[in-house]
């Protein structure tokens, strides 16, 4: 907790201008597919199996109610978790959060509006609590713009070097997220296949390969 505090602190000390600037920040400049090569995070074991992370991937869409809607792929360990959560824009800023399903803070923190954002992210997820940095790209590598303002952001939100990493090349569970978006069926309002979101508003999957089953996490 002290370490999150410690973050909110950072971003609270965020210079006007550079707040005015990303104030200039569409959201449909975020919409669309995005690799996600490198994350900060103050999440428990992450230093630890940080090495074994592969690239991961993300789809931002937006709802009829222009609500943001992500769609991610996480590579946690052996398997490739997919998952979907919309977040609703706060009433000041470039904000969205959802603290239904733990995402208390979702926002960009720099981009070039064309090729690459990095977001940070404020989680409460069951008796952890942890932000994170990530770095969004078009394409499967970065520029040396986006990594050092990647790698600036982590280290001015108090990131310590083992809390950080540039995720492994292996590009399949990104393109899983990419392909479930694609899939007959998803629209604006229906993530997979016509169902729609639990009860929290978090749409949760595993991808087993052919034959993609979901289940609705409704805890």
């Amino acid at each position: 907790m002290r370490a999150v505090l410690v973050t909110l602190l950072a971003l609270a000390l965020v210079p006007r201008a550079q707040a005015a600037w990303l104030g200039r920040l569409d959201p449909e400049q975020l919409l669309g597919s995005w690799y996600v090569l490198a994350v900060a995070s103050g999440e428990k074991g992450f230093a630890m199996e940080k090495a074994t992370k592969n690239v991961e991937g993300v789809v931002v869409t937006l709802t009829s109610q222009n609500n943001l809607r992500v769609l991610a792929s996480r590579h946690r360990l052996e398997r490739c978790d997919l998952s979907v959560v919309e977040l609703l824009r706060q009433s000041s800023a470039w904000v969205f959060e959802n603290p239904s399903v733990g995402v208390l803070d979702y926002r960009v923190l720099g981009t070039n509006f064309r090729d690459y954002a990095i977001v940070f992210t404020q989680l409460e997820q069951q008796d952890e609590a942890f932000t994170t940095v990530e770095l969004y790209s078009r394409t499967h590598t970065a520029s040396q713009e986006a990594l050092g303002l990647f790698s600036k952001w982590s280290r001015s939100l108090g990131f310590l070097s083992q809390q950080q990493a540039r995720l492994q090349t292996d590009l399949t569970c990104a393109h899983e997220a990419f392909q479930v978006s694609r899939l007959p069926g998803i629209t604006r309002d229906s993530p997979c296949g016509g169902s729609s979101l639990g009860p929290k508003g978090v749409f949760t999957g595993q991808w087993p390969g052919p034959g993609l089953k979901w289940g609705v996490d409704a805890a």
